[in-house]
Formats: C-alpha cells, structure tokens, sequence
C-alpha cells in the first residue's frame, strides 16, 4: 500500500473514514497513531437527569395512584430511548477522536444489555466511554456493577438462598474466557461469589452484605471465601481472558472472516503484559506492519452505525424527522441499544443480506438527494410486548419514509472542482472505495451520471459511488 492508501486503511478502521483534507494529505502512520487518541477522559452524554430519573423510578411510579397517570409517564420516559440515542450518533458524527466512538460500539456489543430503561442505558454508556481506551480492568469491573448489567442478567435476584447463574455464566463465556474454558462447577461457584451485588433505586451500585454467600468456594482449580471482584481478578488474571479479547478486537478491526492466528498471539501477549491497556494493544495493532498488508483492504462490512455516521461525516445531514436515525439503525439490523440477545450483534457478512443490500444501495440517493425510500419497520420487541399486552395477535411492520433530509454539499463539491469530467469518477473512487473498480465500471457510471453542470455532475458521481457494492466495505 501507499502512504495514502495506509492512511484511509486507518482512518476507515479506527473512525468512520478519512476526511478529503487528511486523504490529500498523508502522514506517517504513527504520527496518525497517535493523533487518534484523546488526550484527556471525554465528558459524559448526559440526555437523562438524575432528578427525571427519580420521577420515573419504580419507587416514584408505586406512589402514583392513577393508572392512566402512571401508564403516559412510563411511555414517555421509555420514549426517551430514541433520544439518547440520537445523542450519541450526534457524538460519533462530530468527534474528533472517532475511535472513542469506534471503541464504545465495540464494547457497546461486547457488553450487550436490553433494559427498555434509557437512564440505565445512559449510566453504562457513559461507563464504557469512560473506559473504552483505558484498562480492559477497569471497564470490566464498572461494567458488571452497573445496573443495565445487574438487571438484565439477573444479578438482583442473585441471593444466597436462590443463586442466580446468568451474570456468572456470561461473564465467563462472552466477556473474558470464551465458550469451553471453564466448567459448569466454575458457573455455580461463581454465582455464590456474586450474590449480594444490586442496585438501589437511584441506580446505583450496592452490596447486600446479608444476601452474600460468604463460604469457601472452588473457582478455575482456586479455593477461598470469593467475592464478585475476586472473581473478576481470577478472569483477568488468566491468558485466556487477554486471547478472547484480542480475537475479538482482531475481528472488528481487521477482518471479518480470516484471522491470523500468529497475529492475534502477538497482541493477546501485549494486551495481558501491559496489564490490559487498550490504547497500548491499539496502538501495537495499529502499526504493525501486517495491519496494512493489501488483503486487509476490503476484508469489513461496515456495520449500519457506521455506515450510517460515516456519511453524516463525508456530508452534512440535517433530518426533518430525527427518527430518521433510529430507523435506518432499526431497517440494517444494529439499532443502538438494542442488540438481538446477550451476545450481541454478530457483525461481518450477517450485516448483509439480499434486502438490506438494496436499502444500503439505495440510501445515498434517499438521504443526499431526497429521493424518498418506503421501508418496512419491524416492529422493536417493547412495541411486540405493549401489542400483545392489548390482545393483538400480530406486530404489524410500520411504514416509514426516508428522504426528508438536507444535505449541506458546498464545502465537498467545492474540494472536487477543477477535475475533468474523465479524470472524476476514477479519482473520487479512489477516495470512497476501499478497494479498486474496473475503467469498465467506471465508465458504466458515468451513463448515469448528472451532466447538465459541474456541481451536479460532482453530485452524481458522489451518490452512484457511495450506491455501489464495493461501497459497503471498508
């Protein structure tokens, strides 16, 4: 690869793609290494109050006598889900550390809760940006104290007299170690270990002393009176937990579908010797030289999030309807805070299918355009229990327009100008596809393409590119 082509590679990966500024412009890979990291914590996205929260806790909804009352502030409080989503799509798309974002995605799905509670989500959320490039240690530890992880895996009704093993089994199987490398022992003497963690009605983090088992237990060929923490200290002292994690990282930067082994050893070894420093394993990553080998071209679909606020970055949008955002995320199957189950979304291929491909293809158009897209809305689980709840038997899908959207193009046109019309389409792909298309499919292209002027014509070749196949791919 070029420079220039090593400095896309890393822009697309660690963010959502590289401006037209930094793509003429290319620079040493570790001088970029380092610009992608934030100097200090970032600041927490804050959609929700506390004091909103206390009129909508549990306890502030059993003092409400009117039922009717009760119902509304509940729907309007879950309603506010789509804002603090929109929140944080808002964030990805004026970062300037996008891999801030990038990372939080990654263990947003790693870290997979569904709560239908948006103050819950938002504690975590902030947790995890917290943590995204700090220590694995640390982002583990705020993660399973939170009360998105403790309601949703059922820690609150974890007791001595009634263990509940689901937080147990998962945080071994699908945060630290990987399916095969502890025993059904290991799970049951794990729960014992993690009763008594809970969270009261503010949401925050308490230790029940009176429901802990506090008896020796037998953990990973380890005995002693284990609580929750000394458990977590067990994963993390164990190789295991540093290989599934690399492995993983591995895949949502690399390649979808070809690991190698030998890489991914490199970086588990870094990973557990720094004591679990994500910026430190990124930073490895990120300027080993394999990391720009010419078979990682290409070798990611981009997930819709990204998909979606890579154009927002590439072109000003400003939607008419904001659910714009939650829908597209809802239609491509990765809408935030929701993920299908507790292992997340499984990404690579699995985005693509024969109908989102057309949607994906027909987005450009519908968003920069304004030609108007009529898609079928599958209904959100929240929406399929509130219908089943009034007797219907079905969820019918919900018809929604995309297309009312403006698009700011001045400053994007204005850095195309000058090029002749023969020499656009094969300098514009260069700069959005991830890998080269054929002087035949360019010509083809340009069939289709706006002549009537040169802006229009810039706008045209844009869209027809950003509608192709190879477009999908990063």
């Amino acid at each position: 690869m070029t420079l220039q082509e090593q400095n896309k590679l890393l822009y697309a990966r660690a963010g959502f793609g590289i401006s037209i500024a930094d793509y003429r412009r290319p620079r040493p890979i570790k001088e970029c290494v380092v610009g992608l990291f934030p100097p200090t914590t970032p600041g927490r996205l804050e959609m929700i109050s506390e004091e909103e929260w206390a009129e909508n806790s549990p306890k502030a909804m059993k003092e409400l006598t009117d039922d009717l009352m009760r119902k509304e502030k509940q729907k309007a409080f879950r309603e506010r889900a789509k804002d603090l989503n929109q929140l944080w799509v808002q964030a990805m798309v004026e970062a300037q550390y996008p891999l801030l974002e990038k990372m939080s995605i990654f263990w947003h799905g790693h870290f997979a809760t569904h709560t239908a509670n948006p103050y819950f989500d938002q504690l975590l959320l902030n947790d995890v940006r917290k943590n995204a490039l700090g220590n694995f240690g640390d982002l583990l530890r705020a993660v399973s104290k939170s009360p998105a992880m403790l309601q949703f895996l059922n820690n609150q009704q974890n007791k001595k007299a009634h263990p509940n093993e689901n937080f147990a089994r998962e945080v071994m199987e699908l945060f630290t170690l990987g399916r095969g490398h502890y025993t059904e022992q290991d799970i049951k003497e794990a729960a014992r270990a993690f009763t008594g963690w809970a969270y009261d009605g503010y949401g925050m983090f308490v230790f029940h002393k009176g429901q802990h088992d506090d008896g020796e237990k037998q953990f990973l060929g380890r005995r002693g009176n284990w609580n929750g923490d000394d458990i977590l200290n067990i994963l993390l002292e164990q190789k295991q937990t540093a290989l599934f994690i690399s492995q993983k990282l591995y895949r949502y930067f690399v390649s979808d579908e070809k690991v190698n082994d030998k890489h991914v050893q490199q970086m588990a070894k870094h990973f557990y010797e720094s004591n679990y420093d994500i910026a430190a394993l990124l930073k490895h990553m990120f300027t080993a030289d394999w990391f720009y080998d010419d078979s990682v071209k290409g070798a990611k679909v981009k997930a819709p999030v990204e998909l979606l606020v890579g154009y927002q970055r590439l072109l000003p949008i400003e939607f008419r309807n904001q659910n714009t955002v939650t829908y597209i995320q809802r239609v491509l199957g990765q809408h935030l805070f929701n993920p299908p189950n507790v292992a997340g979304w499984p990404g690579g291929k699995n985005w693509i299918d024969s109908s989102s491909l057309v949607i994906r293809m027909q987005l450009p158009q519908a968003l920069f355009m304004s030609k108007e897209l009529n898609l079928d809305l599958k209904p959100t689980e929240q929406e399929i229990m509130m219908t089943h709840k009034v007797n219907q038997s079905t969820s019918p899908n919900k018809n929604v327009r995309i297309g009312q959207a403006i698009a700011d193009w001045s400053s994007y046109v204005a850095e195309w100008k000058g090029y002749g019309r023969a020499e656009l389409p094969k300098a514009m792909a260069e700069y959005l596809l991830p890998v080269a298309v054929s002087n035949s499919q360019l010509n083809a292209l340009q069939q289709f393409c706006d002549k009537d002027n040169e802006e229009d014509y810039i706008k045209s070749v844009s869209i027809l590119l950003m509608g192709m196949p190879e477009y999908q791919l990063c």
